[in-house]
């Protein structure tokens, strides 16, 4: 069983910038891809970011590329969505999850076996 736990989500201004911390309970680098999603009130969930377990690959929706990045550091089993100029549309609950590089690859978000609590993204104008 593998936990995830976000954290460094909070309310901040148009245009600033803040990094979220996802944190696996046990070794998944080496087995899975890390992921972030997002949900706004209302919406359905979103996909964000992802990255292979190594690093190597990673993938950012078209629609956040120039403004979001995600990274990944094996020794502390921890990814990271840094976020920056952020904009009222961005407001929502990040949620990190985690499974094998393939359902990532086919965008097979259903299918991710292992999700975080969320952490809350607000971002006022």
């Amino acid at each position: 069983q593998v936990q995830l736990v976000e954290s460094g989500g909070g309310s901040v201004q148009t245009g600033d910038s803040l990094r979220l911390s996802c944190a696996a309970s046990r070794r998944t680098f080496g087995t899975y891809s890390m992921g972030w999603f997002r949900q706004a009130p209302g919406q359905e969930r979103e996909f964000v970011a992802a990255a292979s377990w190594s690093g190597s690959n990673t993938w950012v929706a078209d629609s956040l590329k120039g403004r979001f990045t995600i990274s990944v550091d094996n020794a502390l089993n921890t990814v990271y969505l840094q976020m920056n100029n952020l904009r009222p549309e961005d407001t929502a609950v990040y949620y990190c999850a985690a499974d094998i590089e393939k359902w990532f690859c086919e965008a097979r978000w259903g299918t991710l076996s292992y999700w975080g609590q969320g952490t809350q993204v607000t971002v006022s104008t």
